[in-house]
């Protein structure tokens, strides 16, 4: 039968036997096979990502097989990312997919009406364009907005349409003098 005078935690310390404490964390609750195998993998994991050297491994790796205890396979472990400790991991990034677009500069969108309306208006809104395009692409550099597209059209079709005023004006004045 049981000995009426046994009590929990009684047991002699040179018995080799643990002390019986309250279920919070239990650091001396004696270790199980497998949670050595569970430490020794967290140990692998620390090894092959490079922040274990090899002769630090080896010497953890034999102590987690010797350890009697969980609190002591919690030390082995405890500066490890997987190891009892529970570290918090960053926020993971939202792909730039999912992210709001940056906003297309409204200059850059008036260079480019302003160069295409170049055909309708004869040349008229060719310097506009020009002038709208560079303070776009100006604007663009510095706040990273989108757009650079359309003020590269919008320069673009200004100064063709420059330049074909120029060519003109030169054949006109060719011809008058000839």
């Amino acid at each position: 039968m049981t000995d009426p005078s046994w009590q929990p935690g009684a047991w002699p310390p040179h018995q080799g036997l643990p002390a019986m404490r309250p279920a919070q964390g239990q650091p001396s609750m004696l270790a199980a096979h497998s949670d050595r195998e569970r430490a020794v993998d967290v140990l692998r994991a620390g090894f092959a990502e490079g922040r274990l050297q090899k002769e630090e491994y080896e010497r953890r790796v034999e102590r987690a097989y010797q350890a009697r205890t969980v609190g002591e396979l919690g030390l082995l472990v405890a500066d490890l990312p997987q190891g009892p400790a529970a570290v918090q991991q960053a926020p993971m990034a939202v792909p730039a997919t999912f992210m709001p677009a940056a906003p297309t500069n409204g200059k850059a969108t008036a260079a480019m009406v302003c160069g295409i309306a170049t055909f309708f208006t004869f040349g008229a809104s060719a310097v506009p364009a020009v002038v709208l395009g560079h303070m776009a692409r100006a604007e663009i550099r510095r706040t990273h907005e989108n757009g650079d597209g359309q003020a590269v059209a919008g320069l673009a079709l200004g100064w063709l349409a420059i330049a074909g005023w120029a060519l003109l004006l030169l054949l006109i004045v060719s011809a008058a003098s000839g």
